[in-house]
């Protein structure tokens, strides 16, 4: 269902073609980087630390350097030796462990032989030398009083101390007089709510292939979400300049933020370089969760004051979130994120930690959903106090063009009263709750961002087209990409072959992230079309000796004066007696991302003798701009909705006393699978993002930020019991219950 709010029509944008990488996902043939092979080619293994924080005392790899088959190892020592202000430090540290073990699953050491037996076999013969040291685990641990320091390495961002500290990052954001909003409020809730770290789930493990020729240059084949980042950041860990690395995308078995590091280019290119032969190397499930960012665990208490008729007057929240092993700015996008409401009086206390324990990453809306699971709580809960419909309340205070975020800087023009509205008119919320079930409502924001793309479109001699960038396809671009192409030249989208080229086929382009794909590469694409539309304009005039003025483009044609016709292949036909290929690349750096919202129903019931919750429908509607391919739209929101509630019920990291994940394993991390829900309703809101000449706003990360409070509050809608600690997990819930208080 799409909700528009100015209907524009077009031919192929807003179509829903066959995605062109379809047909080879589908029956195997799409080929991903644990699926290259090359002659003589090694594989490797990782050493990593048993110990939560470690001072590394000395590493002796003679015995396993003696063994069948083994080629190469390395270690720290092999990798550049960069300051800690180098802005690459944290990652390269985290690679290849540099003097201490940071947490469990640190890597230390790397191996390379013939066969991944030997390898393994290798890797477990290395001898390290440890000596243990105190292990911080937690964020109430981290900001102790007396707390030994996590990572000696850490001076905290934006605080100006230059000395080592638990605290990743400090930020505060305000504005009004907190004081006077809550003096003004006739209610007033406080509440601490904590979440546990969770991972992104992506089912393809992390892999890649690298190859280090004679020359000193590697080729690199790797997964991930931006293979020129791959290129700058192996190029900064190794002390190498980046024109000595090609990076070729595969296919990305899902990223969802995760894939935005590296973690083993670097390590491969230098046991290949070591051994003079190609090395691969795959994590296995148990490395991915042990040893891979996770989302930030937190610790955040949120006041909020209301007047009696429903105008809110002031929130102010402390916001705790655990980077893991090194800095990070988790802290700052999480209160970036507290942007839905007008808030006359807002304070924000943003403060990021560091641990023992795997250095976070991104996950689909940075932050943003721990921070929607404490604010969106007490405005349900507000609701509930006032006895008010909890979308009129919303829609009350909503912001609308011109309000200020978080930041302080004005919404540019964005749909969220519309998005509001959408849920309040579905047929899901004008239905009748289940007898004994309970609905709740929650909403969700991210800001989207656009950054550095490139595009080049090449016409074959056929007509045909070819768009080529750099941004691997993490959630549907080559189909957008293609279906822009085809809406400006006039083409068939099936006569559109979109390619994700390698960092020396195509210009440099951003990481695939923060929802700008579509946005600001799309944008790139249609900029490359536009200029080979007058250069086509161009040809024709040349070819008809007519004046260029006359021509005008028409739905995939030249037409000079209203009359005379030459189509793309009429054209590219004569491309050599004309000037010869026709060919336009376009750069930029986007600007004008459009902010999207999202606002979740879902209806659930609660077993209260075993605090099972299962979900009988669930609704969701975003602001996507202007859907390009509607059923991609569809499949991001149903995505993150599906990730969200896995977060909200399911999924935690669980840490033994001395920091080792107990369960790192999809048996025993429990993500939702397709029989734990029901189908996810998706309503697309289109309002146009300005900024953009097809509307576009970034979908792929506002979908999993409501789902956490939307499942908290149907929960305390169907048993009264308040959940504010994650997962709300069956034991969890049901001793909420029958304790009576929440939990």
């Amino acid at each position: 269902m799409t909700v528009t709010e100015n209907p524009r029509t077009y031919k192929y944008v807003g179509t829903r073609p066959v995605r062109h990488d379809g047909l080879d996902k589908v029956t195997g043939k799409a080929r991903f980087a644990a699926d290259l092979d090359m002659t003589g080619q090694l594989r490797a293994a990782l050493v990593r630390s048993p110990h939560a924080h470690a001072r590394i005392v000395s590493i002796d790899a003679s015995k396993a350097e003696a063994m069948p088959g083994v080629k190469a190892v390395v270690t720290g020592a092999d990798f550049a030796d960069l300051d800690p202000t180098h802005p690459e430090f944290d990652m390269a540290v985290n690679l290849m462990a540099r003097g201490e073990a940071l947490y469990n699953g640190h890597v230390v050491a790397a191996v390379a032989a013939v066969t991944a037996a030997q390898a393994a076999a290798a890797a477990a013969a290395v001898e390290v030398d440890y000596e243990p040291l105190p292990a911080v685990l937690t964020i109430d641990e981290a900001i102790a009083k007396g707390a030994p320091i996590a990572n000696t390495t850490n001076r905290t961002l934006f605080s100006g101390d230059a000395e080592p500290s638990n605290l990743a990052s400090v930020n505060e954001f305000g504005r009004g007089d907190i004081e006077a909003g809550f003096e003004a409020a006739d209610i007033i809730i406080e509440r601490e709510f904590r979440t546990a770290a969770v991972h992104q789930g992506y089912i393809e493990p992390h892999a890649c292939v690298a190859d280090c020729g004679q020359d000193g240059k590697a080729v690199i084949w790797a997964s991930s979400q931006g293979h020129f980042a791959v290129r700058s950041k192996t190029a900064a860990a190794l002390g190498w300049s980046t024109d000595r690395i090609k990076v070729i995308p595969a296919e990305i078995g899902g990223g969802f933020g995760g894939k935005t590091t590296i973690y083993l280019e670097p390590v491969a290119v230098l046991l290949s370089q070591k051994a003079a032969r190609p090395v691969k190397l795959v994590m296995s499930r148990e490395e991915v969760l042990r040893a891979t960012g996770p989302a930030p665990a937190t610790k955040i208490t949120a006041k909020i004051g209301a007047t009696n008729d429903g105008e809110i007057t002031t929130l102010q929240s402390t916001m705790y979130f655990d980077n893991g092993s090194t800095k990070g700015f988790s802290a700052l996008t999480g209160a970036m994120s507290v942007a839905s409401y007008k808030l006359p009086n807002l304070e924000l206390h943003a403060i990021g930690t560091v641990t023992n324990t795997a250095r976070s990453a991104a996950y689909r809306a940075p932050s943003a959903p721990q921070a929607a699971f404490a604010v969106e709580t007490l405005i349900d809960e507000l609701a509930q106090r006032l006895g008010v419909d909890p979308i009129d309340l919303r829609l009350q205070n909503a912001v609308v063009e011109g309000d200020a975020t978080a930041m302080g800087m004005p919404h540019p023009k964005i749909g969220f009263v519309e998005t509001l509205e959408a849920i309040k008119n579905s047929d899901h919320y004008n239905s009748p709750v289940p007898e004994g079930a309970g609905r709740g409502v929650a909403t969700g924001f991210w800001f989207n961002i656009g950054e550095q793309s490139s595009a080049t479109v090449n016409l074959n001699e056929d007509g045909t087209a070819t768009v080529v960038t750099g941004s691997p396809d993490i959630g549907g671009s080559r189909a957008s990409m293609a279906l822009m192409a085809a809406e400006e030249l006039g083409l068939a989208v099936d006569r559109i072959t979109p390619i994700v080229a390698d960092t020396e086929s195509v210009g440099f382009t951003d990481i695939t992230e923060g929802s700008r794909a579509t946005f600001a590469t799309g944008m790139a694409v249609v900029n490359a079309c536009r200029e080979l539309i007058e250069e086509l304009k161009q040809r024709a005039a040349t070819i008809k000796s007519a004046d260029v003025e006359r021509v005008e483009w028409v739905d995939g044609a030249a037409v000079i004066e209203g009359e005379d016709r030459l189509t793309i292949p009429e054209i590219t036909a004569m491309a050599k007696n004309t000037g010869g290929p026709l060919t336009a690349t376009a750069s930029l750096n986007a600007a004008g991302a459009g902010p999207s919202f999202a606002v979740h129903v879902a209806d659930v019931a609660v077993d209260e003798e075993t605090g099972e919750t299962t979900i009988l429908r669930y609704t969701a509607a975003q602001d996507a701009g202007t859907a390009i391919h509607p059923s991609y739209v569809e499949g991001q929101i149903q995505g993150g909705s599906v990730q969200g509630i896995g977060w909200a019920l399911n999924e935690e990291y669980i840490y033994d006393s001395n920091g080792v994940m107990e369960n790192a394993g999809f048996l025993d991390y429990r993500m939702p699978v397709a029989s734990d829900l029901p189908m996810i309703d998706a309503i697309i809101v289109e309002v146009p993002n300005p900024s953009h000449p097809y509307g576009v706003r970034g979908v792929g990360e506002t979908g999993i930020v409501p789902p956490i409070p939307t499942l908290a509050n149907a929960i305390a809608a169907a048993t009264g019991v308040r959940m504010t600690s994650l997962p709300m997990s069956p034991p969890r819930l049901l001793a909420a219950i029958t304790g009576g208080a929440d939990g």
